[in-house]
């Protein structure tokens, strides 16, 4: 197998996997709709790139030769013709999810895998959208990718063995520890993760503490490296929310949305890719 790797969507998720695919040998193309979405995602790796050097992580010799691997798509159909694994990290909507699979499905070559970097969503159903069931495996990858070092891998209900150990190696190319679960609504990470953050937004509505009370408490109490409302902000409110309103559907009453979370969400509140979450981010 060669190291072809293509990533569909350039935001927070997509631009922190290209990143790490390319820094760790693999020739990555990003692929967006728009183009003004993948200058944007250039600058911010290349941001990240320098502070890389400045703090030692990398040599200006290794970010030049993982900028060359780099390369940026708004064509879908030609980004996956030479693709060996395919990385979708577009919005978590099924419809959304369905056309893209469909489509690289009929324009990529029969030995390509596919994931699926979901937090929620199944990726059996995923799986379903192509005639390739046995290679769909769901990748979840966390924020900043860059950072973190684990993805939680999931078994779909026909992924085949070869899938998860072909996705294994790509991961560990990428510097990542891996996990494998079998799937569940939630897997394991998101189903407590949201649970927390939920809990959060339940206190704040109650006036049990202050942002930065809760957040502070949750942070030295319990050794979280973020508090539950820096957490939020930075993965995006309305991205909390559809996840909760899945898993609510799925698992029941302890997963349904905070009245609190839903208006932040209504009134565009929706994190640090706005400028305003929990916290207001426009004057710092």
């Amino acid at each position: 197998m060669r190291n072809n790797l293509v990533v569909i969507g350039s935001g927070t998720m997509g631009r922190g996997i290209a990143y790490v695919g390319a820094v760790g040998g693999l020739h990555v193309k990003i692929v967006d709709i728009k183009k003004e979405a993948l200058e944007s995602a250039e600058a911010e790796m290349t941001h990240v790139f320098k502070k890389a050097v400045k703090r030692g992580k990398l040599s200006s010799t290794q970010v030049e030769a993982a900028k060359r691997r780099l390369s940026y798509d708004v064509d879908l159909v030609e980004a996956v013709k030479t693709a060996d694994l395919v990385i979708e990290a577009v919005p978590e909507i099924r419809e959304i999810k369905k056309k893209v699979f469909e489509t690289i499905d009929i324009h990529a070559p029969e030995s390509c895998y596919f994931a699926t970097n979901t937090s929620t969503m199944s990726p059996t159903e995923i799986a379903s959208f192509t005639k390739r069931p046995e290679k769909v495996i769901a990748m979840h990858f966390f924020n900043p990718v860059h950072k973190m070092p684990l993805i939680e891998m999931i078994r779909g209900l026909e992924t085949a063995d070869e899938t998860v150990e072909i996705v294994k190696r790509i991961s560990g190319i990428m510097g990542k520890e891996t996990v494998v679960v079998n799937e569940f609504p939630g897997f394991v990470t998101s189903r407590i993760s949201t649970l927390v953050g939920n809990e959060a937004f339940y206190m704040l509505q109650e006036g049990v503490g202050t942002p930065e009370e809760i957040d502070k408490a949750i942070k030295l109490g319990l050794n979280f490296p973020m508090g539950p409302f820096e957490l939020v902000d930075l993965v995006g409110l309305d991205a909390r929310l559809n996840n909760l309103k899945y898993l609510h559907e799925k698992l029941g009453e302890k997963y349904r949305p905070a009245p609190l979370l839903e208006q932040y969400v209504k009134a565009g509140r929706l994190g640090r890719k706005v400028g305003k979450g929990v916290y207001d981010y426009t004057e710092k």
